[in-house]
């Protein structure tokens, strides 16, 4: 069976490779001192600091993991590679919610790169799956668990 590519833009990449430097750099030297210090203290069958450090350590590593994972089967979608004119993985775009007549703006990311409260929606997301191939002036309609919502699709906004 044929893995499942991540595709993300080119900022999520590096995102993702910085994050992956600072645990392997930076966290697990934090994480060593803090196991080092609590075993400094005596019986670890007791001790709530060592404890603590090593499930911050099994985290620190299934993160690392995880990263290197998401890194093995990423796919970088450039922006030359789409079509300007429709909206893609890594596109900014302005669309009209019309029922409640509110202009939203959202950047299409891949899944890891999904942040909500800074406008970056998964183009495997409801919305953004409805979105992607649409040009300006195309409305479309997006099933949710809320119901059936209608956007107008108002501005691709190019970097």
């Amino acid at each position: 069976m044929e893995e499942k590519k991540n595709l993300m833009t080119y900022e999520e990449l590096q995102d993702l490779e910085n994050e992956l430097q600072d645990l392997k750099v930076n966290k697990r030297r934090e994480i060593a001192e803090k196991i080092k210090e609590a075993r400094e203290q005596g019986d670890l069958s007791e001790n709530a600091e060592y404890d603590a450090a090593k499930d911050e350590q099994r985290d620190i590593e299934a993160r690392i993991e995880q990263i290197e994972d998401i890194l093995k089967h990423a796919e970088v979608v450039l922006d030359e590679e789409g079509d300007e004119d429709k909206v893609n993985i890594g596109s900014k775009v302005k669309i009209l919610a019309l029922a409640q007549n509110a202009e939203m703006t959202f950047k299409i990311v891949g899944p890891t790169g999904t942040d909500s409260l800074h406008g970056k929606i998964s183009h495997e997301s409801p919305v953004g799956r409805a979105l992607l191939g649409t040009t300006v002036g195309d409305v479309i309609k997006v099933e949710t668990e809320a119901g059936e919502f209608e956007y107008k699709v108002l501005e691709i906004i190019k970097k």
